[in-house]
């Protein structure tokens, strides 16, 4: 029983993240052009939070709007160049996660935004990391990046340059809260609608293991 188990878990991580599609092949390459795009994506990250800190806005927009590209732009070029990475699996997100979050604690530190803001979309994100020790037992990665989270990514994205450019005067800045804001709850709302949906697939990977292993159990001691 426990060598199926091994087995089961080592076929797992040899097929790479549960939710590959059929036919896409994951590879274990570092050096691709999408890793490297990713990669400075996150060197963007402590730039971004200095510029947004001393207040040069109009800059630190300029790198929200190079990290929304190139966050497309490495999606883009991993599907039609076929360099999909497990190591570009868990960078993507890590950059779009840390974005947010450094884009919401400075946006909260000038009064931009609200506390709770944070605290709401802060929380989703831990969450998903208490669910990685249950994953890791049972032989998972990381679950792969769904619709409603990639979708609830590009709203808050998309949200935030727009909240930062509300602190304009005049007509602008007007227009810019109206719509800032409304990306910003179509975001909070799929980034838990996301979050739901990862519970349940964790739930479903653990049922379905568990009777596996019943199952195995049971065949193994009517074995003569």
């Amino acid at each position: 029983m426990v060598r199926a188990r091994q087995v089961a878990a080592t076929a797992r991580r040899e097929h790479g993240a549960v939710g590959v599609s059929a036919g896409q092949q994951v590879s274990s390459r570092v050096l691709t052009v999408p890793n490297v795009i990713s990669l400075l994506r996150l060197l963007l990250v402590p730039v971004f939070a200095v510029l947004i800190v001393r207040g040069d806005d109009v800059w630190a927009l300029a790198v929200l709007a190079v990290s929304g590209a190139s966050d497309w732009l490495d999606g883009v070029l991993a599907r039609r160049l076929d360099q999909v990475s497990r190591l570009g699996q868990m960078l993507d997100p890590a950059a779009d996660r840390l974005f947010i979050l450094v884009t919401l604690l400075g946006l909260a530190w000038r009064d931009v935004v609200p506390l709770w803001l944070v605290v709401v979309i802060v929380g989703r994100d831990l969450l998903l990391a208490a669910l990685l020790p249950l994953l890791a037992r049972h032989g998972y990665g990381p679950l792969p990046v769904s619709f409603a989270g990639k979708a609830g990514t590009f709203a808050l994205l998309y949200a935030f340059p727009l909240l930062l450019l509300a602190e304009m005067p005049g007509w602008l800045g007007d227009v810019a809260a109206v719509t800032g804001w409304a990306f910003t709850w179509w975001g909070v709302g799929l980034y838990w609608l996301a979050g739901a949906q990862y519970v349940l697939q964790t739930r479903a990977l653990v049922v379905r293991d568990k009777a596996a292993t019943d199952e195995t159990g049971t065949t193994t001691q009517e074995a003569p």
